[in-house]
């Protein structure tokens, strides 16, 4: 989910990144990072227009690829050579790559990413598999799980280089960069952890112009707080740009062409890559995937109607059992006894036990919704969400549903945050022109959000509101991307996604000239290794040997 909640660690920006990388361990996190677009995410990365047509475009303006000659001005960075060395991680090698803080003035000065790979296993065994024909390395796979604001070097060691098929692997050196302003490429910060756990408790379902005032008040503080720490940067951590980084990044690991796994947010990475270079597109595999013609408000109200989807299979599943804590009648009847639990915690605050540092938190409203919103991107997370559901409402413990919420905002044992929700805000308000220009602008949207989700759409509409008052105006617009004359692209996309509806991914493979949907009917929040045969055994064999289904194809 994006929420317009950032969360508030104070990772170092000075020294190397690499170092800084040494001397942490990537934490392991829940595939409910992939996405967050613009509000809550996109929840904003964090949130469509009901009655419109899953491949219709809002836009008619399309994005312009790049000169195919690289610039004079940047020969420098794309002839860079890097410097591989051990990390503190067994098996992967780092990096530090640098990029043009501003692309339109190189002379302005760099920004330092943290790059890290892990070389292909080889084998002759993992590609005659999957049909390959020669052994053998076949180049660099980037990988990027999404966000805006994931780590993707994170992924990589903790997930990706030992998660993806030993067939991959065998063939591919796995690699990742953390885009500017996340993690560990000088990171986008905001506010102390103290400041991030109010802000993550702030009540995003005003009752009336006094918590509205609050609400407003808190975005403001955060967006200050960015500004504050970091204001040179916050102009410069646009999508477009990260997807010129990773141009660098190809031509710097000596890859003609990009072979690239981009997961939620990274297929708009991807895509933005494939529509600025379309002659140096390789294997792209865009799964969960974005429409980017959306303007953010379209885009919150989609993924508010996702949520709601995935909420109604949650609930289906559960009323089947005897012990739903939200009943056992039917989902609609499960959706009001949610709702009602959740005016019950903006009304009394739940105890939730020793959860860490004594900040004096309890379970309210804002941080239950996160909770149950972080459960709906994985399936295998409803038993969880049931038993943090009746711990709340049967025993009064909210210790279980803050846990889920804590996960989202990448909260750790310590009081610790992640700059995930920082930097998922910087790039969100900056990709797009925000969803609302006033509180009363949400107050009129507000019927049409709760028409989305009567769940959720209350507090999806409200956290739509963070951009508003950001500090750097928005350099993007909504757009097609064609990429014409790129090589086949594989677009997935997954029939109940909840933060990337399957209208997007419909809509983006309708816009790339080279686009091959290739449909999952499931749950959940993308589709590549989620135990859908069909969908591996596509998505390998595309990697392995360029091979793409001639047409739409559909998995279970």
């Amino acid at each position: 989910m994006e929420t317009s909640h950032p969360r508030a660690s104070t990772p170092a920006r000075a020294g190397d990144p690499d170092r800084h990388l040494e001397r942490q361990r990537p934490r392991a996190r829940t595939r409910a990072r992939h996405l967050r677009r613009g509000s809550l995410s996109l929840l904003a990365v964090g949130l469509l227009i009901s009655g419109c047509s899953s491949a219709s475009s809002s836009t008619d303006v399309v994005m312009d690829e790049l000169p195919r000659a690289t610039p004079k001005e940047l020969a420098s960075y794309y002839g860079q050579k890097l410097r591989w060395r051990g990390c503190g991680v067994p098996g992967f090698q780092c990096a530090t790559m640098k990029a043009p803080l501003d692309y339109d003035k190189p002379d302005a000065g760099d920004v330092k990413l943290a790059v890290s790979r892990k070389r292909a296993t080889g084998g002759s065994k993992a590609g005659t598999e999957a049909g390959a024909k020669a052994e053998g390395r076949l180049g660099s796979l980037l990988v990027n799980p999404g966000g805006p604001g994931g780590s993707a070097v994170g992924y990589l060691q903790s997930f990706a280089a030992l998660g993806y098929p030993e067939k991959v692997r065998a063939r591919y050196d796995m690699v990742a960069v953390d885009p500017r302003g996340v993690a560990r490429s000088e990171p986008v910060t905001c506010l102390d952890d103290r400041e991030m756990s109010a802000y993550t408790q702030t009540d995003t379902t005003p009752d009336d112009r006094r918590e509205t005032g609050q609400l407003a008040a808190s975005y403001k503080k955060f967006a200050a707080g960015c500004e504050k720490r970091s204001g040179k940067l916050l102009g410069h951590v646009s999508t477009v740009e990260a997807a010129r980084d990773m141009d660098i990044l190809r031509a710097a690991l000596g890859d003609k062409k990009l072979t690239y796994v981009g997961a939620s947010y990274g297929t708009f990475l991807g895509a933005t890559y494939a529509g600025l270079f379309p002659d140096r597109v390789g294997r792209l595999v865009l799964d969960g995937a974005m429409d980017p013609s959306l303007p953010a408000r379209r885009m919150n109200r989609d993924q508010t109607a996702g949520f709601e989807t995935a909420f109604q299979s949650f609930a289906k599943d559960c009323v089947r059992q005897p012990d739903c804590p939200l009943g056992t009648k039917n989902a609609a009847d499960a959706g009001k006894r949610l709702k009602g639990f959740f005016a019950d915690l903006d009304r009394a605050p739940l105890s939730v036990g020793d959860t860490g540092p004594a900040d004096g938190r309890k379970l309210g409203e804002a941080l239950a919704t996160t909770g149950v919103i972080a459960a709906m991107y994985d399936e295998t997370s409803w038993p969880q969400l049931r038993d943090a559901l009746a711990a709340a409402m049967k025993d009064k413990d909210g210790s279980m549903l803050l846990a889920l919420s804590d996960s989202y905002y990448e909260r750790d044992g310590d009081g610790s945050y992640s700059n995930l929700m920082f930097a998922n805000t910087a790039v969100n308000c900056l990709d797009l022109p925000p969803s609302f220009t006033s509180p009363e602008d949400v107050r009129k949207a507000l019927p049409d959000f709760e028409k989305a989700s009567p769940v959720f759409g209350e507090g999806l509409a409200w956290s739509a509101l963070n951009c508003t008052y950001w500090p750097t105006k928005a350099t993007g617009k909504p757009h097609r991307i064609e990429a014409e004359g790129a090589d086949p692209i594989m677009v997935v996309g997954t029939t109940r996604d909840p933060a990337t509806p399957y209208r997007w991914a419909k809509a983006l493979a309708a816009q790339l000239t080279s686009a091959r949907l290739l449909t999952y009917e499931g749950d959940g929040h993308t589709a590549y290794g989620r135990g859908s045969r069909c969908v591996d055994e596509t998505i390998n064999t595309y990697l392995l040997t360029g091979r793409a289904p001639k047409n739409a194809k559909r998995c279970t």
